[in-house]
């Protein structure tokens, strides 16, 4: 494989946006340039996602607020899904909903289980402006509305209720990272 072929290899690594950050409420706004700066994002996604050792990232993460996320995400049967989707739609989710860890790289340390459909359909589009339509189960799936919620403005913390969301936010007060 080239080395201008693995993804995030020409990107440089962004700082990430945490709890509490600004961009990572707002309701992120349609990509409309499909040209090179757009292209240059999504490197700097893959590459900040791999260093932060994530399997997905919302472009509102690294503070810019249009939508746009990559993943590189395991099934649960192991299979990688790698890629990326520009203006995503989340058409359809489905399935039983399964209670698993969930985890975010914009609350560093921290999980809680969440709530998600085990199916999820993705359509938006690629960097080039291609049509792209993406099939998750599982993990995948869970990865999927993960980084939809995040172009919403929502994080997994949105999701709970109850002890689990005030056993959440007991642990945010405790961490360093919070302000």
């Amino acid at each position: 494989m080239r080395h201008g072929t693995i993804p995030g290899a020409r990107g440089r690594v962004r700082p990430l946006s945490l709890l509490g950050d600004d961009p990572l409420r707002e309701q992120c706004r349609e990509v409309t340039d499909f040209g090179p700066d757009l292209a240059a994002l999504v490197e700097d996604l893959f590459a900040t996602m791999y260093a932060a050792q994530g399997v997905g990232l919302a472009a509102n993460q690294i503070g810019l607020p249009v939508r746009v996320f990559v993943y590189d995400c395991p099934d649960d049967e192991d299979v990688r899904h790698l890629g990326h989707v520009v203006n995503p739609r989340l058409v359809e989710t489905d399935g039983v909903v399964i209670r698993g860890p969930e985890g975010c790289l914009s609350l560093p340390g921290l999980e809680a289980g969440t709530e998600r459909y085990d199916h999820a359909v993705v359509e938006g589009f690629t960097v080039t402006g291609e049509p792209v339509t993406v099939h998750g189960t599982g993990f995948f799936a869970r990865c999927l509305q993960h980084e939809y919620d995040h172009l919403e403005g929502r994080v997994y913390a949105d999701h709970l209720t109850g002890w689990r969301k005030r056993r959440l936010m007991r642990k945010i007060s405790r961490t360093s990272w919070n302000r």
